[in-house]
């Protein structure tokens, strides 16, 4: 294999490095990634440009690969040489560029309201392969608008393969998506979820059977089926579990 860690960075341009009070700053970002991890399912990790490695590593087993946190956060990207396959490595290394240069076409006020999202395979102890989702967003920013620091989570995803590469402005809840065949980027629009429609996806991940959801909302068993058949089609999923996986993907909930 021919793919190595500076080939990740090739498309970042960093030239002012920051200094040991910098890196005492971002102590509460680390703390603030750990709280998180502790509620949620979800890996967390933080990725350092500058040093091309991690300064977090949550202890979430689904990111590790049956490696402990501590070994990934000292192994950095060469975790992804030795845990992702190669047809992969290749894809991300596609969407690093894709990615790099959309961010660094953006105004430098808005930087810090973008995300991407995408899917790839990570090899597990028992030699299978799964399919996580893997959102990261920028959280510090160097003085000259390069990504410093940048927050990652990793979840199982919705989808059946590798790719599903989407940037997302939370502030204007705008969505692009990028056509590997292609190479571009184009608006895609955003899933709409109604009231009803939210309200019983949230009760569903709180357990809700739909004879529940129906008693909680006042509504009828069959007007409750109407509303998750609309979710189903609007979030292409076979059932409610996959609705939320995908609604979490998408960022709605």
């Amino acid at each position: 294999m021919d793919i190595s860690v500076s080939d990740f960075f090739k498309p970042i341009h960093l030239e002012h490095t920051p200094s040991p009070e910098d890196y005492r700053k971002i102590q509460s970002f680390i703390d603030f990634a750990d709280a998180f991890s502790r509620v949620s399912y979800n890996s967390i990790y933080l990725i350092d440009y500058y040093k091309r490695g991690f300064v977090y590593v949550s202890d979430n087993t689904l990111f590790l690969s049956g490696k402990t946190a501590k070994q990934v956060l000292q192994s950095g990207y060469l975790f992804y040489l030795k845990n992702v396959p190669e047809e992969d490595l290749r894809l991300l290394l596609k969407i690093n560029e894709a990615g790099f240069m959309f961010f660094n076409n953006l105004d430098l006020e808005e930087r810090l309201n973008y995300s991407i999202s995408y899917d790839f395979r990570l090899k597990q102890p028992n030699g299978h392969l799964m399919l996580i989702n893997h959102k990261l967003t920028p959280l510090i920013l160097d003085e000259d608008g390069n990504i410093w620091i940048a927050l990652c989570v990793v979840s199982p995803s919705s989808n059946d393969t590798p790719g599903n590469i989407v940037i997302k402005n939370s502030v204007e809840n705008t969505r692009f998506k990028f056509d590997l065949i292609k190479g571009k980027w184009h608006e895609h629009p955003v899933v709409k979820l109604n009231i009803q429609e939210k309200e019983i996806l949230m009760l569903s991940i709180q357990g809700f059977t739909t004879e529940r959801i129906a008693k909680q909302l006042f509504l009828s068993i069959d007007t409750i089926k109407f509303h998750k058949k609309n979710l189903f089609k609007k979030l292409k999923a076979k059932s409610m579990s996959e609705a939320i996986f995908a609604a979490v993907n998408r960022g709605i909930i």
